[in-house]
């Protein structure tokens, strides 16, 4: 049976997540219709502000969306301004939402939003109409870690190191986003205490029956624009074959994620949806390499 087209609203359309989710829709078989809203750049064309979509999009932004002609919105904003948005809108019981910050991602009391990572959560999120879009530092790590955790390899702390590139800071200038600071340059930020720990350690948590993990992890700025390498190393018993084998068989029915047998590089998966797993054993410490594209 051939699937309904469905029409999309983008609320905070101008940001760079947007800019790519813009990209994927218009290429997208089930979607009819979407429309673009900004507070910033309403009236203006779509391309004068992503202009790599210049020839596939004729679009403007607009004021605001027809919610009642739309099927699923994806909000946009900046942290702190969807549950904002959410308060103040007026929104149809059926519109499905998914949310792009970290307004929803942590379970709390009266939170209806499941994590919607499909790796971890497929099901659930077939049947809800609210979703909270993993962090791009959270999945990369998540990602490498899910399988191990969910079987029992890993033992002791878990230590993560990853350098994620200048879009990951967003559209909005600060003194870190500059070209004149970030090319040639990489600094550590957010040591240890990282915003994006709280939901890796709630997915830990869900999958490996209630064990809490303790995660030392140091994030990096990267001076390139686009993509995520994260490095995940813990102690285990079982050999490098056996928990590539573990990874192979639990992502083997996602068909964005990949455990390859060769070291990869970043360039394989910028501008694709793909998330690429490695792993090797050095004595006792399995060292699971994972990478994406941020955006």
């Amino acid at each position: 049976m051939k699937a309904m087209n469905i029409n999309v609203g983008i609320i905070g359309a101008a940001g760079y997540t947007a800019g790519e989710l813009i990209r994927i829709l218009i290429n997208h078989p089930i979607v009819a219709e979407i429309q673009c809203q900004s507070n910033s750049q309403h009236g203006k064309p779509i391309t004068s502000i992503h202009s790599d979509l210049f020839g596939e999009c004729n679009q403007d932004f607009v004021e605001s969306i027809d919610y009642q002609n739309t099927d699923v919105i994806f909000l946009c904003k900046g942290h702190g301004e969807s549950a904002k948005f959410i308060a103040a809108e007026s929104l149809p019981e059926n519109l499905k939402i998914i949310d792009l910050s970290h307004d929803f991602r942590l379970k709390k009391s009266g939170n209806e939003f499941v994590y919607a990572l499909p790796e971890l959560n497929k099901t659930l999120i077939k049947d809800k109409h609210k979703l909270a879009n993993p962090g791009c530092f959270a999945t990369s790590i998540q990602l490498g870690l899910i399988p191990a955790a969910k079987y029992n390899m890993i033992e002791g702390d878990i230590h993560v190191s990853g350098i994620t590139g200048s879009t990951g800071a967003g559209q909005s200038l600060s003194p870190t986003s500059h070209f004149s600071w970030r090319n040639n340059n990489v600094s550590v930020y957010k040591a240890f205490v990282h915003q994006h720990l709280h939901e890796i350690k709630e997915s830990l948590f869900q999958v490996s029956e209630g064990s809490h993990y303790s995660i030392n992890f140091i994030p990096y700025r990267g001076d390139f624009t686009r993509g995520i390498i994260t490095t995940s190393y813990f102690t285990s018993g079982k050999s490098a074959v056996e928990v590539a084998n573990v990874y192979k068989e639990y992502y083997q029915n996602d068909p964005f994620t990949h455990v390859t047998d060769h070291n990869p590089d970043l360039k394989q998966v910028v501008n694709t949806n793909k998330a690429l797993i490695y792993i090797e054993k050095h004595e006792r410490q399995i060292m699971v390499i994972s990478m994406i594209d941020n955006l």
